[in-house]
């Protein structure tokens, strides 16, 4: 294990984790209540700036952000109908990776996917953070119920924002009634229609926690459980499981926030909000 010597005023190193794909997608449809239609072309981009800025100003000082650079990933090529670009609003496509460039240039750590997905990247951040015994918090921020399978204690825990619920592994076990480390299996058998697999016939979340919570993993499962479907729920679980190898950073200190670059000036221009730069300048006279 390493130790970071960096710590928050109030002593506490917490590490922020957020899923920038999310952050985009709430902007975007968001917007789309109030604009009639017409998108701005860097409108969510802005708001997600706005989001993360908001963050640094309340305090937080070790931030990552994960974005898909590219929909797809090495799952598609494990089951044809995992999930894919195609159908996504052009608007909001346009903007992944002006949004990746501006966070870049607002000086915080960014990590664009491709073989890997955002999540692959929030899953190996936070697994990266929790080895560093500095550290006393990781706040993985997104609703997406995969990452609930990182959740440790209350040590590495998920935000929704969208319902303003921290949840640890209580919190988990409440919610899907199994422990963090079941997510996969559980997401085998009932399925995530929002990634594209469908999950085993006449399996629900009732019966697939009872069923996780006797048998254990679905590899422990008594062969008459599963019979035929056995293959296709490990299967499931392989796209379930999410990766935690990626190689993102060596040490927390890299993602500590120290302002915004000499790019980030010209960067705002662009977007059309200079306004994002005055606020940057001044959360970076308190952070020092």
């Amino acid at each position: 294990m390493t130790k970071s010597n960096d710590a928050t005023p109030s002593g506490e190193l917490i590490v922020h984790l957020i899923d920038g794909t999310y952050e985009l997608f709430r902007h975007f449809y968001g917007l789309r209540r109030f604009n009639k239609g017409e998108d701005k072309p860097f409108g969510a981009v802005i708001g997600v700036l706005n989001t993360v800025l908001q963050m640094i100003e309340t305090g937080a000082t070790h931030i990552g952000v994960a974005t898909d650079h590219v929909v797809e990933s090495f799952r598609n090529a494990l089951w044809p109908g995992y999930k894919t670009g195609d159908g996504m609003e052009p608007a909001l496509l346009a903007q992944f990776h002006p949004l990746e460039d501006a966070l870049a240039a607002m000086g915080v750590a960014v990590w664009p996917m491709i073989e890997l997905e955002a999540d692959d990247a929030l899953a190996s951040a936070a697994h990266i953070a929790s080895e560093d015994e500095g550290v006393q918090k990781v706040c993985i921020w997104t609703p997406d119920k995969d990452l609930a399978q990182c959740v440790r204690g209350d040590r590495v825990v998920q935000v929704d924002r969208r319902s303003q619920k921290i949840r640890d592994a209580a919190g988990v076990r409440e919610k899907f009634g199994v422990e963090p480390v079941l997510i996969p299996d559980f997401l085998a058998l009932v399925g995530d229609a929002a990634d594209g697999y469908p999950g085993i016939a006449k399996i629900g979340a009732v019966s697939a926690a009872r069923l996780l919570n006797k048998h254990g993993i679905i590899e422990d499962f008594p062969a008459t459980v599963l019979g035929d479907s056995r293959e296709l729920a490990l299967l499931f679980k392989r796209l379930a499981m999410l990766r935690t190898d990626a190689p993102l950073f060596r040490n927390v200190d890299e993602l500590r926030w120290r302002g915004s670059t000499d790019a980030f000036a010209a960067c705002v221009e662009r977007l059309g909000e200079p306004r994002l730069l005055q606020r940057c300048l001044g959360a970076q006279n308190v952070a020092q």
